[in-house]
């Protein structure tokens, strides 16, 4: 029989394109989601993390729970309520399914979690690897806490695999739209100093990381999900104005002014974050796009 798998977090643009590629490698699909859904050969079960309920059937014949829940982080500004529905959303969802395995039979081997380079919070140019310590923000402060919710699994006996995800290029989701709207106007800039560095990643490399980490029962801890070669917010700005054949204003948008705009969710765009993926790497992975131009190509067709 097939593997079957259970997704959270399966209406995002990670989601979306996992069930895609988990259906055509064969897999079993089951999601939980906060409201019912019709998705071709996926079974959807309802969850509501608030209330702490969720559908117990959910973990019929499933071998491994994909974890991808969670807030998006730049949404809305940081205020204090915002910042415990983005902690809330990753860890309380964990801690749901981590209760409902515990009091439910199930045959649940493996349990993969997104996380997030933010863990590292602003390092300047160091070299960040899986074992450097966490930041001091509130970006680390969530990465740390969400990664404690899902070593609990490791309690049960459960695989436990920590996917870091750097910033993911994809055309019409993620980071990447937002970054183009200024360029696309004639107004782009890099933020900042432009100096600071940009963990980037094609979107199909990141949907394939996580079929790397189903397959190979090898991989378990913790992995930064970022191409090879980071790049600075000066060179991506320079990059995406390039695949939009478009200019780059001479100079950067000031500090103050992001800081003004989006008060501590500048943290976002104006954190340095400098990843290593050699641990990913030595697992065997191999990227198909590790040059920013031509993840870009790939993207806007050109």
């Amino acid at each position: 029989m097939n593997q079957h798998i259970l997704l959270t977090g399966a209406t995002g643009m990670l989601g979306k394109e996992l069930i895609k590629s988990l259906l055509e490698n064969g897999y079993q699909v089951s999601i939980l989601s906060r409201k019912p859904a019709e998705i071709r050969n996926v079974q959807v079960f309802l969850w509501d993390v608030t209330k702490r309920e969720i559908d117990k059937r959910c973990l019929q014949g499933v071998s491994t729970i994909i974890h991808l829940a969670g807030e998006n982080i730049a949404k809305e500004k940081w205020t204090d309520k915002r910042k415990k529905e983005i902690i809330d959303s990753r860890v309380e969802s964990a801690r749901l399914l981590f209760d409902t395995l515990s009091s439910e039979p199930n045959q649940v081997k493996n349990f993969i979690s997104a996380a997030a380079v933010g863990f590292y919070g602003n390092r300047g140019d160091e070299i960040l690897r899986e074992e450097s310590p966490a930041g001091r923000d509130f970006m680390a402060e969530c990465c740390s806490q969400w990664e404690e919710a899902a070593d609990q699994f490791k309690q049960a006996g459960l695989r436990v695999v920590k996917i870091r995800t750097g910033v993911v290029l994809s055309k019409d989701d993620g980071a990447l739209p937002q970054m183009s709207v200024p360029v696309k106007f004639f107004v782009g800039a890099p933020l900042g100093t432009g100096k600071q560095w940009i963990p980037w990643i094609h979107h199909s490399d990141m949907t394939q990381i996580y079929l790397h980490a189903l397959k190979d029962q090898s991989i378990q801890g913790t992995y930064n999900a970022c191409a090879p070669f980071p790049v600075t917010n000066k060179t991506l700005t320079k990059a995406i104005a390039k695949a939009l054949h478009r200019p780059v204003w001479p100079f950067n948008v000031p500090v103050f002014v992001m800081k003004t705009i989006l008060g501590e969710m500048s943290a976002v765009v104006l954190n340095s974050t400098n990843t290593s993926a050699q641990k990913l790497l030595d697992t065997g992975f191999i990227f198909s796009y590790t040059q920013l131009e031509d993840a870009l190509s790939d993207i806007y067709g050109s």
